[in-house]
């Protein structure tokens, strides 16, 4: 039985919470929450009661209680950055450090685009230097977006410093730096590193091997 183009499913057996799980569980889905699991459930598949049979699998999972990430506010005051325009006028920057390292690779550079919330994840070595950062910079944001107007992170101006001069060598460029920084900690790549931290904690192995 259908209705429209969602196919009915019936009491009985596990066969419901089979397709919660395969919306929830898997690689692809990623344990995500409440609504994006039931969002995956209802596009292809309906029966009455769906979202509290979604809620209770959730409430149950064990992998979801052990992981979650602490998603309260840090105190501190912070002052608003202006809108940007278009994307990739402004990137947020970010590091997830203390990760199982991977060959040479131990940690993460996150960069957002707060106009559009569209991510970059960029694995990085464990200590990425400034120079680095710059060559990673370039490699996967400037040759696809372009050179932003500025950049909000938490690094310090040394190695900021570092960064932009790097950076300017990369595009053989000598004009001065116009470009602004905002060495400022921002709920915005916060909120993707908590994420991202999710995402790994539920599919990396107890060896962190992989």
């Amino acid at each position: 039985m259908t209705k429209g183009n969602r196919l009915y499913m019936p009491k009985g057996g596990d066969l419901r919470k089979s397709l919660i799980s395969e919306c929830h569980d898997t690689l692809w889905s990623g344990h995500q929450g409440e609504e994006r699991t039931y969002a995956l459930v209802q596009r292809a598949y309906y029966w009455l009661q769906m979202r509290d049979g979604v809620a209770t699998y959730l409430h149950t999972c064990l992998i979801c209680q052990q992981d979650k990430a602490d998603h309260q506010k840090k105190a501190g005051l912070l002052q608003p950055l202006p809108i940007p325009t278009r994307p990739w006028e402004s990137v947020s920057m970010d590091y997830m450090s203390g990760l199982p390292k991977v060959g040479d690779l131990g940690s993460i550079i996150v960069m957002v685009d707060p106009l559009s919330k569209y991510a970059t994840f960029i694995a990085a070595p464990k200590h990425v230097t400034a120079e680095g950062t710059a060559h990673l910079f370039f490699k996967h944001i400037v040759k696809y977006w372009g050179l932003p107007k500025d950049i909000v992170s938490d690094r310090d101006s040394r190695f900021t410093g570092v960064f932009w001069t790097e950076l300017f060598k990369i595009l053989e460029s000598k004009l001065s730096m116009s470009s602004s920084y905002h060495p400022q900690s921002n709920g915005q790549t916060e909120r993707f590193n908590s994420m991202l931290e999710e995402y790994l904690q539920h599919f990396v192995r107890g060896t962190q091997k992989d």
